[in-house]
């Protein structure tokens, strides 16, 4: 099944509500739960400039070639085509913020990594909005982005959020660069990789450092009736929500707390706090612009091809301290940095010795 923003876990407790001020969201909770998620397997832009007095220089950057489409409250994909690259704004709310959201998400990919669309290469950026009635989640299929509008009671629509959107775009990437299987820790690394390759899109828009973001996913996704600021929290995982309806947010930032279920493919959504706090942990360290050293250490451990797809959390930190020693050098500061963050959750034990770099 393609991989949703909102955990099974919490559409679950949703569903199971009773109370009848509730009832249109356990209603779309458990539609959101049966619905199909099935799960598939350039263009150019213009930039001028002066680099002389008198010469004008264009350089051809990529640009990206977005196409939304309208389910129409159906569930059945593509959808009917509504607005191309080339189209004005439709004046539809979630067709216009996916459009610009997967342009904002494109700029983060090409400026921060020189990425050409998901697959590197300038592929077409697919995205369906309006799926389903009340559709209470967004995700990635295999081809494309599909969006749905929420239920008003707990969840607003979800193109509002860039997070949202540039993490259902960076789990086509990881998919592109070998895939990281999903359930149980490599799972939590794929989803991981998805919050911080999202957060990271949000604040390279907002020009944040890592110090003054908010690091979170998903904010802004709840109604004002939740007690919430988003769904997930790189800062702090577990602070995300706290709602008497929808309880407390379960993530831990720690091993000493990892979830051991069955439940949500090995509980992907849920300990994926840990991975997503050692990168809060090295980027903070780091400082400056998250994207720029902490960033580039994740992206090139992704698509050094040679992560396994089975990658445990032990393997991804040490893949991790190996593309730092490769990009920085073994004695660098984002060295330190790197291992600091990994034995700060309990990945890496504070006494491991470090192991030299693979090549």
């Amino acid at each position: 099944m393609a991989p949703g923003i909102v955990p099974p876990y919490l559409l679950a407790r949703i569903a199971a509500l009773q109370e009848e001020n509730w009832a249109r969201a356990a209603e779309a909770a458990r539609a959101t739960l049966t619905a199909p998620r099935e799960y598939r397997q350039a263009r150019s832009r213009l930039r001028l400039s002066i680099q002389e007095p008198g010469t004008l220089v264009a350089e051809a950057t990529p640009a990206p070639d977005r196409e939304i489409s309208d389910a129409q409250q159906r569930e059945v994909l593509p959808g009917v085509r509504v607005r191309g690259e080339d189209d004005p704004a439709s004046g539809d709310q979630a067709v216009d913020e996916a459009f610009d959201g997967l342009g904002a998400t494109f700029d983060f990919w090409w400026d921060a990594f020189a990425r050409n669309s998901i697959d590197g290469s300038g592929s077409s950026l697919l995205a369906t909005v309006h799926y389903g009635r009340d559709y209470d989640n967004a995700f990635w299929n295999g081809e494309r982005m599909v969006f749905g509008d929420g239920d008003d009671e707990v969840f607003r629509g979800f193109t509002g959020s860039l997070s949202v959107i540039a993490h259902e775009l960076a789990h086509g990437v990881v998919e592109d660069e070998g895939g990281l299987e999903y359930r149980d820790q490599s799972g939590a690394l794929n989803e991981s990789v998805a919050d911080v390759f999202g957060a990271l899109a949000e604040q390279h828009r907002a020009g944040q450092t890592a110090d003054t973001a908010s690091w979170l996913i998903g904010e802004g996704i709840f109604t004002d009736a939740v007690q919430g600021r988003a769904l997930r929290s790189l800062a702090a995982p577990g602070t995300a929500y706290d709602d008497d309806v929808l309880g407390k947010d379960p993530q831990p930032a720690h091993m000493r707390d990892f979830v051991h279920t069955r439940d949500d493919n090995g509980g992907v959504h849920i300990n994926s706090g840990i991975p997503n706090h050692a990168f809060y942990l090295v980027a903070t360290a780091l400082g400056g612009h998250a994207w720029e050293r902490a960033g580039l250490i994740w992206y090139r451990t992704l698509t050094a091809g040679t992560l396994p797809s089975t990658a445990d959390f032990t393997t991804f930190a040490h893949a991790t301290l190996a593309a730092a020693a490769a990009e920085y050098g073994e004695e660098s500061e984002e060295v330190d940095a790197v291992r600091a963050g990994w034995t700060g959750v309990g990945v890496i034990p504070d006494d491991e010795p470090a192991r030299p770099a693979q090549p």
